[in-house]
């Protein structure tokens, strides 16, 4: 990547996941806002974009590409790795971290009012993702999967009923961006998941689970929005 500052941030971060980290430290949205170019990005958060230029080229240089580079796997290959690694990652810890968010507002609300509106996003959360993930395992993953395999075999593929996969993946990114969004407002409200001084054991294993959880869901956004949607929609071209 000659001209790195000159590409897109799910471009880089495709490239190299390790890159994924810099963008972190700076707090850079790699996942839900990829499609941005790096030095606007840069320009508008005042960021000195040559030190970040130095700091993804060394995150480029390291080893890790190859047969683990999500953009060497078939499509199939991605969702089979999306599914059971980060789906299943939400249903897992939604309803505990549901039921500690609880747990504090009853116990820490009344000193840390800001617990409750923590408590009322994750609630958001975790219902706008079952539903969103289910869409994509019962509509659209399939159609995806049905794609590849026609391309495989040289057989014909049969757009479904909701027409080209632009439009589920179309309303699939916006909810991405709504999840990123709202985390946004978490992070802020938890003091980037600091718990406060008089916090006991629960408080600070459900800030440390609340960041977990958006880390998970930077690495499932980035892997539908920047390498698995865009090649369907290039699949899809090829196939019709």
């Amino acid at each position: 990547m000659e001209n790195l500052m000159n590409e897109t941030i799910g471009q880089v971060v495709a490239e190299n996941f390790r890159t994924a980290a810099v963008f972190y430290n700076h707090g850079i949205d790699f996942c839900c806002r990829g499609n941005r170019v790096i030095n606007d990005v840069c320009e508008k958060k005042n960021i000195d974009p040559t030190k970040l230029e130095a700091e993804l080229r060394e995150a480029l240089d390291t080893a890790g590409r190859g047969v683990d580079d999500p953009r060497t796997w078939t499509l199939a290959k991605l969702i089979d790795h999306i599914v059971p690694t980060h789906h299943r990652y939400v249903e897992q810890k939604s309803p505990i971290l549901l039921q500690f968010l609880a747990k504090l507002c009853k116990v820490h609300g009344e000193a840390h009012p800001e617990l409750f509106e923590i408590h009322e996003h994750f609630q958001y959360t975790a219902g706008d993702l079952a539903a969103h993930m289910k869409k994509e395992e019962l509509m659209l993953f399939p159609q995806i999967k049905k794609m590849e395999n026609a391309q495989k075999t040289g057989t014909t593929w049969t757009p479904p009923g909701f027409g080209t996969v632009k439009n589920p993946i179309a309303m699939m990114m916006q909810e991405h961006e709504d999840e990123g969004d709202r985390f946004v407002k978490i992070s802020e409200l938890s003091n980037n998941y600091t718990p406060p001084a008089d916090a006991c054991n629960t408080y600070r294993i459900t800030y440390a689970m609340l960041d977990e959880f958006e880390k998970d869901l930077h690495r499932h956004i980035h892997l539908e929005n920047n390498i698995l949607f865009p090649r369907a929609i290039e699949l899809e071209s090829a196939v019709v």
